[in-house]
């Protein structure tokens, strides 16, 4: 991505990121984190229910369908609806390394627009790692991997404790999430952004 700033260039001493032994195997479903999730959740009727999909190494892919709720400009996608699909895209990367992380910083390039009915094709990967810091980037194409390039990002995520949630969110929320029976959904409810 051409002007990325500073707070997304990776420190010298960053490390390649490391695919957890117990991550997604590549083209399993990753699933939304939080059924309530405008970027994945099913239980948002104007959501973008993306789905992403684990690839190889640290990478995913996603895809959603920008719908007539999703509109900006007439029959065009809101770029802000543009920059959550690639920041929930960008998010789902923190499965893969099995940490809990919030969105720190988000740079957006829009290159062309996105019109209502398409597929937008988002392919991300995590490209370091600085201690807490996770480095990201992310494409998103129309109407499939090879079509042409709609928007470009480039993220800061950083790793945070479970009681990021707990000290900041809704308590009734946060009861009904941590008292979920379910362990995998209980730990993924509380996977990305602020």
């Amino acid at each position: 991505m051409s002007g990325t700033s500073a707070g997304l260039t990776p420190p010298a001493d960053a490390i390649r990121p490391a695919r957890h032994p117990d991550a997604p195997a590549p083209g399993e479903l990753i699933g939304a984190h939080y059924a309530h999730c405008f970027g994945c959740g099913g239980g948002q009727a104007h959501g973008l229910h993306l789905e992403a999909r684990a690839g190889e190494g640290v990478a995913i892919t996603a895809e959603f369908t920008v719908r007539e709720a999703h509109q900006g400009a007439p029959g065009l996608a809101h770029g802000g609806v543009l920059a959550t699909a690639l920041d929930e895209t960008l998010g789902s990367l923190n499965w893969l390394l099995r940490v809990i992380a919030v969105t720190g910083r988000l740079e957006t390039d829009f290159r062309r627009p996105v019109p209502v009915g398409t597929v937008l094709f988002l392919e991300a990967e995590v490209t370091a790692v600085a201690g807490r810091k996770i480095y990201s980037t992310a494409t998103g194409r129309i109407g499939g991997p090879e079509g042409p390039v709609a928007v470009r990002a480039d993220a800061l995520f950083i790793e945070v404790k479970v009681d990021h949630f707990i000290d900041n969110g809704r308590p009734e929320e946060i009861r009904a999430a941590m008292n979920d029976p379910d362990q995998i959904r209980r730990a993924r409810a509380f996977e990305v952004n602020p």
